[in-house]
């Protein structure tokens, strides 16, 4: 059983120093890696989208080691609730979806496109994961089809038009999202406090 800081300040001991997240590295990808993760509809599927981009460092590099993560409402806007997102079983729709950024930065998802709750915009909550980071990442990936539901949003409303830029996705002629990351630099991504 582990102790917190007030155990131990209570005790007249000295508290315990923090200590950092965990990093990702090809250490950890036994632990992470199953088969489909990317698959969060299957492939071709009704409704099946491809959400894609592209991971870069503070100095425009690509970086091929990252772990991205999504979680997408389902067409409604309620969260998915079903259960197999370790185990797909090529028909339910969990709304959760693990990649791992190719040798040149690249990931990709297959899924559908989120609902939005009332008074916000439809959007992907993602985490990024990557080497050099002492914790990971909070941030969204908002749709670009609605100017009136991203004017109206409440984050997207607190943000200035650049950074805004940052969480909206491109819609692409085939109906699929192409979003790019910035960990740092001139395009860095908004990322959120959580």
């Amino acid at each position: 059983m582990s102790e917190t800081t007030d155990t131990r300040r209570a005790r007249g001991e000295a508290p315990l120093a923090p200590t950092a997240g965990q990093t990702i590295g090809p250490f950890f990808a036994f632990g992470l890696q199953y088969p489909k993760m990317h698959e969060v509809a299957f492939p071709h599927s009704t409704g099946a989208i491809v959400l894609s981009g592209t991971v870069y460092d503070g100095a425009g590099a690509a970086i091929p080691d990252c772990c991205i993560e999504i979680w997408g409402a389902n067409a409604d806007g309620t969260p998915a609730r079903a259960r197999g997102s370790l185990r797909r079983d090529d028909h339910t729709f969990t709304g959760f979806g693990r990649a791992f950024t190719t040798d040149d930065g690249g990931y990709d998802f297959w899924t559908r496109n989120p609902g939005a709750e009332p008074g916000k915009a439809p959007f992907f909550a993602v985490v990024v994961y990557a080497r050099g980071l002492p914790n990971k990442l909070h941030t969204r990936i908002y749709l670009p089809d609605d100017e009136e539901l991203l004017a109206a949003d409440p984050l997207l409303s607190s943000l200035e038009p650049a950074e805004r830029a940052t969480l909206v996705a491109t819609r692409t002629p085939e109906g699929d999202l192409r979003h790019d990351i910035h960990l740092q630099g001139e395009k860095e991504t908004v990322f959120l406090a959580f």
